[in-house]
């Protein structure tokens, strides 16, 4: 009979509590959306019908857990927005769907983006993700700049203050809702194009914002372990 080796032995266990972090960061997020950003450990429990002391094996505090939610909230985004901000189409309608990607997951996860913007994980989760976004979306408008021949030293600021823009924006939107998700990623899409359309025209260069770039470049992002 062959004796399982220790280190397969310690995979099998990482990957069951890995498995069961997973189930409890899922019975969190009904919990979220029953309870909202208040909820407490009693109601994970409850929604994964285990013991809060069953918890407490798998994450540290209730900080762990809303760290847990975070990289859950950063991996929905990032699915969204990556393919989206990469897409081969023309200017605006690239702006316009990385735009409505972004807008919905938080119109379809109101009460984790909440959870998220209150900094309650040790860390400041929404900040680390708007460094990573800011700093792809620099080196991208950095790439197409200097394809125009153009100065690229405008593309950190630029890149970094979109995402506070659209952040900024974001909030307001989901505690007030005056207008639908797409009149808010419209009116967000004109006004991105029209700095950019502004700026190289200084240039004396014309874009159409309706027809593919002939370079296309592309965002990467390194999602946070």
């Amino acid at each position: 009979m062959t004796e399982t080796r220790p280190d397969a032995r310690r995979d099998r266990w990482r990957s069951h509590r890995e498995a069961r972090r997973e189930e409890f960061v899922q019975a969190a997020l009904r919990a979220l959306a029953r309870h909202g950003p208040d909820f407490g450990m009693d109601d994970v429990a409850a929604e994964a019908g285990v013991t809060k002391p069953v918890l407490y094996r798998h994450f540290t505090d209730k900080a762990d857990l809303y760290l847990a939610l975070g990289r859950h909230g950063t991996e929905l985004l990032f699915d969204r927005l990556v393919p989206a901000l990469n897409n081969e189409e023309a200017p605006v309608p690239r702006i316009r769907k990385s735009l409505d990607a972004y807008f919905s997951v938080i119109e379809e996860h109101p009460n984790l983006y909440r959870l998220l913007i209150r900094r309650q994980f040790g860390r400041d989760v929404v900040a680390e993700d708007k460094e990573l976004i800011g700093a792809a979306l620099s080196r991208l408008l950095g790439d197409y700049l200097r394809a125009m021949d153009l100065d690229s030293g405008a593309a950190e600021p630029w890149g970094h203050g979109i995402v506070g823009l659209v952040q900024n924006v974001s909030e307001w939107w989901l505690e007030r809702r005056t207008m639908s998700r797409d009149a808010v990623v419209e009116y967000l899409t004109q006004i991105i194009w029209a700095a950019i359309d502004g700026i190289v025209r200084q240039h004396g260069i014309a874009i159409d914002p309706h027809k593919p770039i002939e370079v296309n470049k592309v965002v990467k992002l390194s999602r946070r372990r």
